[in-house]
């Protein structure tokens, strides 16, 4: 999100693996950031690199706004000056840097009493409601714009604006920069009053639906109606918009500096909230290096202090979700752990934070309130990024999975239907992870390379005859199908597909939301049957534990976050859990090592009982790694 003031720049760190001669192949740089941000407006940029590197953060972002800002995307020579100098500074001294910009909002300082702004110079550009209304606000509608000040949002098929827009990504590209970060590419449908406008109704924007489609959006499109063929497009044109004006930012910034990495900053995630704005990041991770989500979804407060146990785990399957989109690439999480809260200090809450997003694979970025600079406790980061630093291979080194149950993640299902399909998704997610099996969510795009014995379809109700032909060579190749709720699947009925109507996971997660603990006390069984039995590791720990498997180097891993004691605003630091045990095939051995997160490794025995080997865990506290393999 914005940040609040343009006074001066901010700089972002992010983590940087060493390259030593002898060492495996490193990952890109944007695997291993550590993230934090900086003011430059009153510190030097030696300084800041110095105190970065004693604070275990590396790497630098600029907050230097070019397109966002109408005075600098009219005229941006003074900052391009200050982003060379910035980024042969940073260079020298062995970092990365990387620029903040907008992406379809315009803030015009001063607009009172400036004689051009967007609005008065180029009202065409704006996007629009269906009644006409555009997209124009004024101090009060975000933190981030100021009395005084227009703010708008611009339709990516305004020409003119476009064309200039990729001008300015190729000459901050042409400094030398490492990246650029985009910040909030969306359909205006979030702000007050928008958020059922399924907006932009420009005649730039219908007059590209009608070319595209040969349908009028203000007359041919039944909004807000689901079922509607015509507004399913309008959902697709919508979506496939913005993912292609990423993609051009890209591409452009590219032709000039080939190393360059794009990163758009996405908020909604795997929810109807992404369907809504158009920035759907299964989507953008086909055509972007790395995603930052400033992950949020629902209602409510979801600051690590205020979360609740059911929020804590349909955070983890969001996470995992997008590990499984990256395909690859890094996926930054930009949460916010504290701002304020009485009775809980912020020490703990980023804690409980950094645990939970590292233990999935993705990147811990620090920051307080809702503020992107900063952090609400500096001893407390240093601590945190100094043992990422240390553990850096076991937490971000490529992951693979240990004999999954697959989960289908059905992009056109969540857009269409997302009232039956998100429950069942993350019900049956929250349910695998609570029960401690080995998972894998698998999308249109891996369906044909999955190899899990089980597949679950949860609530599909969208498959394409691709994705019908593929799950047919699942099957026949002895695959298990395991349909919740509705069957699209044009399967014939065997003993490999299981039908379970009632959609026992969407039951599942209805449960949660109601009384998590209870929930989670009378997990479905009838779907635990249907998905067969655990051969691989096995976890004896409480459903509060979350547990992520994965292969990792060559050897097995587990990934615990314990959640189990945590209550919104007054608790922040779980209850320990003892003696949970570990059981493995004996020929995995009789050791395994267990990293407790912010701790030291240290080597676990176990016994042979049979053909497997059983172990007892140290207590868990907040979270732990537990790997099988050779030991030092």
């Amino acid at each position: 999100m914005k940040f609040p003031s343009m006074l001066g720049a901010l700089v972002l760190i992010s983590g940087l693996p060493a390259n030593s001669a002898g060492q495996e192949p490193q990952q890109d740089w944007t695997h291993t950031v550590r993230i934090a941000a900086y003011s430059l407006n009153r510190n030097e940029t030696d300084q800041i690199v110095r105190k970065a590197a004693d604070d275990h953060v590396y790497g630098i972002e600029v907050d230097n706004d070019i397109p966002g800002r109408y005075e600098s995307f009219l005229d941006p020579a003074a900052k391009l000056k200050v982003l060379r100098s910035v980024t042969e500074q940073v260079h020298k001294a062995n970092n990365k840097v990387y620029v903040y910009v907008a992406g379809t909002e315009c803030i015009t300082a001063n607009a009172d009493k400036s004689p051009h702004t967007v609005m008065k110079d180029h009202p065409d550009w704006l996007q629009r409601k269906i009644t006409g209304e555009p997209a124009l606000f004024t101090g009060g509608a975000a933190f981030w714009i100021k009395e005084g000040d227009e703010d708008v949002w611009i339709s990516p098929y305004a020409k003119e604006w476009r064309k200039q827009y990729m001008q300015r990504v190729r000459e901050i590209a042409g400094t030398g920069i490492d990246g650029i970060y985009v910040d909030i590419p969306y359909w205006m449908t979030h702000f007050d009053g928008w958020e059922q406008s399924w907006a932009s109704f420009d005649d730039y924007t219908v007059a590209a639906f009608r070319e595209k489609t040969g349908l009028d959006a203000k007359k041919d499109v039944k909004l807000g109606d689901f079922q509607d063929v015509n507004f399913r497009k309008w959902i697709d044109f919508r979506i496939k918009t913005m993912t292609d004006l990423v993609r051009e930012i890209r591409e452009n910034a590219r032709a000039v500096n080939p190393e360059i990495v794009l990163i758009p900053e996405i908020y909604p995630g795997i929810e109807e909230e992404a369907t809504r704005v158009g920035a759907d990041v299964y989507e953008m991770y086909n055509v972007i290096d790395v995603i930052a989500h400033e992950y949020e979804f629902g209602n409510g407060e979801h600051r690590a202090v205020s979360r609740s146990q059911v929020d804590w785990f349909l955070y983890q399957a969001g996470m995992l979700t997008f590990r499984a989109f990256a395909q690859g690439k890094a996926t930054w999480i930009l949460n916010y752990s504290w701002d304020g809260e009485k009775g809980v200090t912020p020490q703990e809450p980023m804690k409980n934070l950094a645990n939970s997003i590292v233990m999935t694979g993705a990147n811990f970025w620090d920051a307080p309130g809702h503020s992107m600079a900063g952090t609400n406790d500096e001893a407390t980061r240093k601590q945190i990024f100094a043992w990422i630093e240390k553990n850096e291979k076991t937490l971000y080194s490529a992951r693979t999975p240990l004999h999954p149950v697959g989960v289908y993640f059905s992009p056109k299902s969540r857009d269409y239907t997302a009232k039956n399909f998100l429950p069942s998704y993350r019900g049956a997610m929250v349910l695998l992870i609570q029960q401690h099996r080995p998972l894998q969510v698998v999308t249109p795009r891996t369906l044909a390379e999955f190899h899990g014995e089980t597949l679950v379809l949860p609530s599909v109700s969208v498959l394409n005859e691709t994705e019908q032909r593929e799950l047919k060579a699942f099957v026949d190749h002895g695959g298990r199908l395991v349909v919740l709720g509705e069957d699209v699947s044009s399967i014939p009925q065997s003993a490999q597909k299981i039908v379970l109507p009632a959609d026992p996971a969407g039951e599942y997660y209805n449960a949660l939301e109601s009384d998590f603990a209870a929930g989670s006390a009378n997990p479905p069984q009838e779907l635990l049957n249907a998905l067969g039995g655990n051969g691989g590791i096995q976890l004896g720990a409480p459903p509060t534990v979350a547990a992520n498997f994965a292969m990792v180097n060559g050897t097995p891993h587990v990934y615990l976050a314990n959640f189990g004691g945590l209550v919104p605003g007054k608790v922040a630091v779980p209850m320990p859990v003892n003696n949970v045990q570990v059981k493995v095939p004996a020929t995995m051995g009789d050791s395994l090592t267990y990293l407790p997160f912010l701790g030291e490794a240290q080597i676990v025995h176990g016994v042979k009982r049979g053909e497997l080997t059983e172990f007892t865990l140290p207590p868990l506290e907040r979270g732990a790694v537990v790997s099988f393999g050779p030991t030092k």
